[in-house]
């Protein structure tokens, strides 16, 4: 576990320097991603390592939302007077979310000829 462990920070160190010393215009966890990806496509023994330490990180993903969480309990009274134009944001972005998704699902079904049956 504590192999799979590094080769995972090694591989966002890694992107994170490519992308400081080559003035990417990429995050550098993202470049780590895709080095892990193309790792683990590669190498089978590899993924079978890594297996067991995502799967231990993804039954405990719910524990990386809890910062965010107490960020703004911490701030409720800064965040109370701007309750409605919180609301209002959250609100209209969800609906904004939905109907951009609907309408590109449209224009695809559209260009590729799918029809209802």
């Amino acid at each position: 576990m504590l192999h799979a462990l590094t080769a995972l920070l090694l591989c966002q160190l890694v992107g994170e320097a490519a992308t400081r010393s080559l003035s990417l215009p990429l995050p550098g966890p993202v470049l780590g991603l895709v080095l892990m990806l193309a790792l683990l496509v590669s190498f089978p023994r590899f993924a079978a390592l890594m297996r067991p330490v995502a799967q231990g990180i993804l039954a405990h993903l719910s524990l990386l939302f809890v910062p965010a969480g107490v960020g703004v309990v911490g701030h409720l009274a800064t965040l109370g007077g701007q309750t409605m134009a919180l609301m209002l944001a959250v609100v209209g972005s969800t609906v904004l979310s939905i109907a951009a998704g609907a309408v590109t699902f449209a224009a695809v079904a559209r260009l590729t000829g799918a029809r209802d049956d």
